[in-house]
Parts: structure tokens; sequence; C-alpha cells
């Protein structure tokens, strides 16, 4: 996995340990102030360092792509896969969504200072519960250079202060992208201090991160492979967002409409296979094996992924590689997806509670009691009856970004928004009163 070389390898010299060390403090610092700073911004303020933002992309777009095939050299050169390519790579079209989605983000609702809930007691006092900013917010991630941008911007509109630390082998894109999403900040007159970047490769300072920065950091959100994610969880000093892996399943029902499983199948693994929401597992009921799984199977192998089946997927496509324990928990992300006969919805349930990872999954059914029975017993962040697995994302939610996808069930869950980088305190006007 290339989150193994990102955690333990560096392509640029590391600084001496005290040298990080003070680089790193120096950095929560400067966060923990323009925190300060964006906490009392208004929406229009911050809404103009997004749109600034969002045209300094377009206007350096020449030099993000040149900063990306630097990058993308270097990976090809150390025999990277293909699945960490596509999410590597950028195009004059991914950055012209990445502006798209700062603007889409300065559209949205500013959270800070809504009132959630409001109440007056017996004794006269009003009490509102208030959103504020959660602070400094660190994200630790790999490949994906556009997460910069997604994260940057989250962050800021929800008057958060971030630090990034993006991976080895897109630090040059990443750090091109930081750049306009600063100039976007000094336009509007906030500190460019609010959105920056680890300057070096060296995993140290993800120890760093993890450890607050001398209680800098309010929260950290992992992005990437499992071993960094697994990293963060076992040694982070401060709450963290994350989910470990995207086990993501679809479960075709045996009163599905085989035009729309076919369609939902394909979709769902290939539309993007490295993405968290593709579907690694496909599980068919067995009352309708006979007649949805050969056709289910050849048009995964048709749109050229790669099946592996328990027997009786096996026996009906002799190109079917036989699957063994060891896939059914697997997150593959690359064209390769497992395939299983269960005995209705309640095996499907079954199968997803036992090794599922609580990310997202789907239903195709026609039958509207098998969906809600599907909705309301699997137990995962995200749930769906007759639409893709590849919708797990805070665009298509209406959340314009988002930071990731949250398994866990303290605070956040599901796409990690605008309103989920947020936290609350109470407001209470009186007009004299004492505790007797």
């Amino acid at each position: 996995m290339t989150s193994a070389h990102d955690l333990t390898t560096s392509t640029s010299a590391p600084p001496a340990d005290a040298d990080l060390a003070t680089l790193m403090h120096d950095m929560g610092q400067r966060a923990r102030r323009a925190a300060g700073v964006l906490a009392l911004a208004s929406s229009a303020i911050k809404n103009s360092a997004l749109r600034a933002a969002a045209d300094a992309l377009r206007s350096g777009t020449d030099a993000i792509l040149t900063a990306n095939a630097g990058d993308m050299a270097a990976a090809r050169g150390r025999g990277t896969k293909g699945s960490f390519l596509d999410r590597l790579a950028l195009d004059k079209g991914r950055i012209e969504a990445m502006a798209g989605g700062l603007e889409d983000i300065a559209a949205l609702a500013d959270p800070v200072g809504q009132t959630i809930a409001e109440w007056t007691r017996p004794n006269g006092l009003r009490i509102s519960r208030v959103r504020v900013p959660l602070g400094v917010i660190g994200i630790i991630y790999e490949s994906r250079p556009n997460v910069t941008a997604d994260a940057g911007a989250l962050c800021l509109k929800s008057g958060n202060a971030a630090i990034l630390r993006g991976g080895s082998e897109s630090i040059g894109s990443s750090t091109a992208i930081m750049s306009c999403l600063q100039e976007g900040l000094e336009s509007a007159g906030l500190p460019g201090d609010a959105i920056q970047m680890v300057p070096t490769t060296d995993r140290a300072a993800v120890g760093y991160m993890l450890a607050g920065l001398d209680g800098a950091i309010d929260l950290i959100v992992p992005r990437g492979g499992r071993s960094l994610v697994a990293r963060v969880q076992d040694e982070a000093r401060v709450p963290v967002f994350a989910h470990l892996e995207g086990v993501c399943h679809v479960y075709v029902d045996r009163s599905a409409d085989p035009a729309m499983a076919r369609d939902i199948v394909v979709n769902a693994k290939m539309r993007r296979t490295s993405v968290c929401g593709a579907a690694e597992t496909l599980l068919v009921d067995r009352a309708a094996a006979d007649t949805l799984l050969k056709p289910l199977v050849s048009a995964l192998e048709g749109a050229g992924c790669e099946v592996r089946g328990d027997p009786m997927v096996c026996a009906v496509d002799g190109t079917v590689v036989p699957a063994t324990e060891a896939d059914w928990p697997k997150e593959y992300g690359d064209a390769i997806i497992a395939v299983k006969v269960v005995d209705g919805v309640d095996g499907a349930i079954d199968h997803i509670a036992r090794y599922g990872s609580n990310h997202t999954e789907t239903i195709i059914a026609e039958d509207a009691a098998m969906a809600e029975r599907f909705l309301e017993r699997v137990d995962s962040a995200i749930v769906l009856h007759n639409a893709s697995t590849q919708f797990a994302d805070g665009g298509e939610f209406g959340m314009g970004a988002e930071i990731g996808i949250a398994t866990g069930k303290l605070h956040a869950r599901g796409p990690v928004g605008l309103e989920q980088l947020t936290s609350f305190k109470y407001v209470v006007r009186g007009d004299g009163q004492t505790r007797p």
C-alpha cells in the first residue's frame, strides 16, 4: 500500500528533531491565532476569500498541472499502481471542479452563529444553543491533492483554521493548491496562517500533529489508507473523525428490477474504483440467483471487473475466481468485487454486520417492506435504497464538499461537512436572576 510508503519514508531531507519540533509548534501557535480571527469573521468575508481562492485556482491551473506532472512522474518511477495514480492525477477538469467546489461552499449557509435550539426557563432565563467553530483542525491525507482544496475551504467557511499534512507523493500539487487558498484568504483580509501545510514529508511531523501541537489542535481528520488511519486512531491524543475502511455492499433482493440492478451494481463498483464509496461486495438473494446472478456477473466482467465468488457464483461463470474468507472484509480499491449468494435480506444484514466497516450499503429492491427492513437494521453511516453507493459523498448530499466520511457514532457520522465541523455553546441571558 502506498500509505505505508507515506508513513515510513521521506522524499526530502528531514529537519533535525529540534528544528522540526520548533517548526510544528510554531505552526500550531500561528494556526491558533488565525482561528481566533476566523471565528469572528463575517460570512461575507469568508465567502469573498473562497471566491478569490477559486479564481486563483483557475488562474494558477498551469502551475498546478506542472507540479502535478512532477508528482505523477515520481509516482510512476516508484512503480505505483493505477488506482493510486488515478487518485493523484489532476487535469483541467479536476482543477475546475475544485474551483467550482469552493464556490459551492461559499454559496452554502454559514453554520457559525446559527441557533440550534432556544427556550425560556420558569425563572426567566433565556437559553440558546449556538454553533461555534471547533478551532484548529489537522488534516492528514495521502495522495488526493483535491483534499487540500476541499478541506481548506470547509475549514475556512466553518470558521476553523487548518493544518494540512499531505502525502509525500502529492506534496508538489498540494502546495500549489494551498498557495491559491492562501491568496484567497489574504485578498479578503484574513490571515494566510488560517490554512497551512506542513512543509516536510518527514513522518515525525505526523506524530507531532497527533500529539496536538501543545494543545493547538482540536481535531484530527485522516484521509487515506488503512495503515494511515490505523496509526492516527492508535496514536492521536485529540479527537478523531475517521473511517478505517470503506467495505461497501450492494444487496440485490429477489424483488429487484433486473435492469436497475445491473446499472446500479456496475456503477457502484466501476464508476471510480478508488473512492471509499465504491462497492466491494455484491450480495444476491438466493431466491433470485437463477435469474439475476449470471447477468450481474456478466455485466461486471463486461465492464472490466474481476469477480471473486462463492461456489454458487463460480458455478454460473467459469471465469469467476473462487473467493476466500479474506475477500469478504476486503477493501480492494480496484476493479475487483467479491460476490456471494445470501438467504434474503436477513442474510445480507448478517453478512454486512460480520464483514462490513459501517460505511455505506445499498439495497436494490421493489419490495418496500424489505427495503425498510434493510435501511432500519443495517448499522452503517450511510444506507441507500435503489441508488449507487458512489453517492456516499458530501457534495452529492448537498454539503458542497466533505472533509471525509466518519463511521463513528460520536458528534459526526457520514459525510463531514460544515455543520459537522462546528460544536456549540450555550448562551444564557437573564435580567438579574440569582440561584437560591
